[in-house]
């Protein structure tokens, strides 16, 4: 490129070097951007800027950085986490928002941006449309779905309500509990509006859901209420943290946030929605009164349906009854029949004993006739012919029997053992001994062998004398063939 002027091209050189009167230095890159830095921020103090915001993005640190755009300029924007912490919604993008801060450079890109210390959606049209496409991402979820809807307990015993202990909500749901069926009402105060309001209802909510099963403070339902208000006011209550807190209760829900024109997320969100905090009190409990009559009602019915077999039965008895004969009407017949039976009971007698009378009077006994009846048994019983062999054969089968008995009984005498070695104990009274147990528990002990009796004791030291009563049996002769066995030889 040409130079503008001839003194130029004489200056130009390969090394930089400074001219006769010449006094500006040259800035490095750091001095000229601290000097940018400076001009921009001291001349730009605290503005307040109107735009969209796009990029969004929060790093781990916590701070934000977005961009604030209009349709012809982008302007890079940062909120440092203590700022962000207090913002009153999410940023997104596409919001327009009206942000307060301090113009500034950023030398290590060389632009410049805005520090963004306070942000405020621009008005109610940003606010609605916010509040639209959050209602739209959590109705993706499937949030609001009908199914999840659960129904409400007829009698509730506990309810809990969410909302500020000091406004006029409390006292209306408790006048019209006090109305309608007195209930023990739990209350959980809370922020209704303004910052940190949504957490605290949204902790609220979940602190009831949380109670175990059978906790005596468990309520069975829980009302979140709020009097009515604009948009801004209402907000906590549109805010993702209450309506995930709502949908994800455990406990049946009623909303009843603002008047009846109001809407808001969490109606959206929780099982059922009330018009106004009073209406709430109404859907959470019936009327005493009429609950009273009805089970009155119900109560009388019950006892009339009870009573109505019994009333007609009483009426087909009765019309029964008046179809039956008299009783004796019914006992006529069996009564003539039974003077008939009796009549010829009494003449069958007097016939049967006039027969009776004749035949003892045609029968005639003699001595002639009886020794004539006792000759012919006479002659019978000797007639009869007694066999041996019918008196003998049983004879013989019972000894054949005893004799087995004999010879299987020496077979199991205890003392047959002792020929081969085995020694019999016994005590003092001859009663035989099986245990260690037993012989350690006596005085003194009788060992028989096959020849004889010794006495012991059970230490070892010597024994008495044998008394005669134990002293050894002869031995039993046998009996030699021919010899009549005795039915007492068994015992010997």
């Amino acid at each position: 490129m040409a130079s503008d002027s001839p003194d130029d091209d004489a200056n130009a050189g390969l090394v930089a070097r400074s001219g006769d009167g010449d006094n500006a230095q040259p800035y490095s890159i750091s001095e000229i951007s601290s000097l940018l830095k400076r001009t921009v921020e001291d001349r730009f103090g605290f503005v307040r800027l109107r735009g969209e915001l796009s990029g969004v993005k929060r790093a781990a640190s916590g701070h934000l950085y977005a961009a604030l755009k209009d349709d012809k300029a982008v302007l890079d924007a940062v909120m440092w986490r203590g700022n962000c912490q207090r913002l009153p919604f999410a940023p997104e993008d596409g919001l327009e928002v009206v942000a307060t801060g301090k113009l500034t450079t950023y030398p290590g890109r060389s632009k410049y941006q805005i520090v963004i210390e306070r942000m405020e959606l621009a008005g109610e049209g940003a606010l609605l449309a916010l509040l639209e496409r959050t209602k739209t991402r959590l109705e993706a979820e499937g949030l609001f779905a009908s199914e999840r809807k659960r129904a409400l307990p007829y009698l509730p015993r506990t309810i809990g309500v969410v909302t500020s202990p000091t406004g006029a909500v409390i006292r209306d749901i408790l006048h019209r509990l006090a109305d309608r069926f007195p209930s023990r009402v739990l209350v959980w105060p809370v922020l209704v509006q303004g910052k940190g309001s949504a957490d605290q209802i949204a902790a609220a909510v979940r602190g009831f859901s949380d109670l175990p099963e059978g906790h005596p403070d468990r309520p069975d339902l829980v009302i979140v209420a709020r009097g009515g208000g604009s948009i801004e006011d209402l907000w906590s209550f549109n805010e993702e943290v209450v309506v995930r807190a709502l949908a994800e209760c455990l406990i049946p829900t009623i909303s009843a946030v603002g008047h009846e024109t109001d809407t808001t997320l969490a109606d959206y969100a929780a099982d059922r929605r009330a018009p106004t905090p009073t209406a709430a009190a109404e859907l959470a409990v019936p009327v005493r009164a009429e609950l009273a009559a009805t089970l009155a009602d119900l109560g009388h019915r019950q006892r009339q349906c009870a009573l109505r077999p019994v009333s007609l039965g009483r009426e087909r008895l009765e019309a029964r009854v008046g179809r039956l004969p008299r009783p004796e009407a019914l006992l006529q017949g069996p009564a003539q029949r039974l003077d008939e039976q009796g009549e010829r009971l009494r003449r069958a007698l007097r016939d049967r004993a006039g027969k009776g009378r004749e035949a003892l009077g045609r029968l005639r006994l003699s001595p002639a006739i009886l020794e004539r009846g006792l000759r012919d048994g006479r002659l019978a019983l000797a007639g009869q012919r007694l066999d041996p062999a019918l008196v003998a054969r049983p004879i013989a089968e019972r000894r054949a029997a005893l004799a087995a008995l004999a010879r299987l009984a020496e077979q199991l005498h205890p003392d047959r053992p002792l020929a081969r070695g085995y020694v019999r104990v016994m005590d003092g009274e001859g009663r035989t001994l099986t245990s260690r147990t037993d012989a350690a528990a006596k005085d003194r002990l009788v060992l028989k062998f096959h020849d004889g009796e010794l006495g012991a004791t059970p230490d070892g030291s010597a024994a008495p004398p044998t008394p005669p009563s134990l002293a050894p049996k002869p031995p039993r002769a046998r009996r030699t063939a021919g010899t009549p066995a005795r039915q007492d030889d068994l015992f010997e």
